[in-house]
């Protein structure tokens, strides 16, 4: 797929609260504050666990403590019969929408509505045969890799590839929610992108732009975050989501990141010739007449950068003048012999 460099994807997650026109101002927020794309998640809680007590199913710690996993699923899903408007609402206001299928009905589902491309979460990486499914859409497919050991990468990916995948991204990822800067390696998009050797990017959960503007100089091309509304209160994801505004100036802060990276050659900016000025340069600190020996006594090497360059110094000591020289006026080519 041709992206827009650095792709923002705005994660929709459960911040809708269940609520359908919030989940269309999420849409709608995302596009007007320059998000690339908007992200739902496709499953119900029957196809995420099973209805149990037991101590398996109930989340110990965290933002989600003392929840069993069917009830936060319960709470958190897109409901199915909402894709269809939500995916319509999207590309009428010309932002990309995609999801994340967490099993392979998902995957059929979204097939009917024309998903053009997928998200693998963290969580479900491990999960090869959704992956094979997923895959044989010959579609885009977007990988999520927190937790994961290089090996576990490594067989998702070889996975995705054996399967019909040809356009595979791999986000780093870090499962803690919120994030913590001291969570994060950002080495590891080096070194995914040396290893795999293809599009890397940040999934991130973090609460600070710093983790994504350094990402972006670390190699990653696409940043997800989470999102809310201005002023939105509620949301199972609020604490480590950005708020309205917030998007624009994050979307701001990894453009600026990625410019500054500038070309993969060498390459200084011509608005940078004016300050060669200010080099410095030979000039004649004393009169000096023709035929007359250049000394450090009647040449130095100051500021400006007029005359020539200091390199040609001890040359100029070994000859004499070819013309007169006023004190203060730089010493040109024209003034000795070049003979180096």
């Amino acid at each position: 797929m041709k992206l827009k460099i650095p792709f923002l994807i705005a994660e929709i997650s459960s911040n809708h609260c269940g609520n359908f026109s919030l989940a269309k101002k999420l849409i709608s927020c995302a596009k007007r504050n320059g998000a690339d794309a908007v992200k739902i998640q496709t499953y119900t809680p029957d196809t995420m666990t099973i209805k149990s007590d037991k101590k398996y199913f109930k989340i110990k710690n965290g933002l989600w403590k003392n929840y069993s996993l069917w009830n936060l699923y319960n709470e958190a899903k897109t409901p199915l019969e909402w894709h269809k408007r939500l995916f319509k609402h999207a590309r009428s206001i010309g932002i990309k929408i995609f999801s994340t299928p967490f099993d392979e009905t998902s995957v059929d589902f979204l097939e009917k509505l024309n998903c053009p491309f997928y998200k693998i979460a963290s969580f479900e990486m491990t999960d090869l045969p959704l992956i094979k499914k997923v895959a044989k859409t010959k579609k885009p497919i977007i990988i999520s890799t927190g937790m994961s050991s290089l090996k576990e990468i490594e067989e998702a990916y070889k996975t995705a590839k054996k399967f019909g995948s040809k356009d595979i991204t791999l986000l780093y990822c870090v499962s803690n929610y919120p994030s913590k800067l001291n969570d994060f390696n950002l080495n590891n998009i080096k070194i995914l992108k040396k290893k795999f050797k293809c599009r890397i990017g940040l999934s991130d959960h973090s609460k600070d732009n710093r983790v994504a503007i350094t990402a972006i100089a670390a190699g990653a091309e696409i940043i997800e975050k989470h999102i809310a509304l201005d002023n939105q209160k509620k949301g199972l994801d609020i604490n480590f989501s950005l708020k309205g505004q917030e998007i624009k100036r994050f979307k701001e802060d990894i453009v600026i990141a990625y410019k500054l990276l500038g070309s993969k050659n060498f390459f200084r900016n011509k608005s940078e010739n004016q300050s060669k000025t200010l080099r410095r340069s030979i000039f004649a600190i004393k009169d000096i007449k023709k035929g007359e020996k250049f000394t450090s006594q009647n040449i130095k090497r100051i500021r400006p950068g007029n005359g020539v360059v200091p390199k040609f110094y001890p040359l100029l000591l070994r000859q004499k003048s070819l013309r007169n020289i006023k004190r203060g006026e730089p010493i040109s080519l024209k003034c000795f012999k070049k003979i180096i």
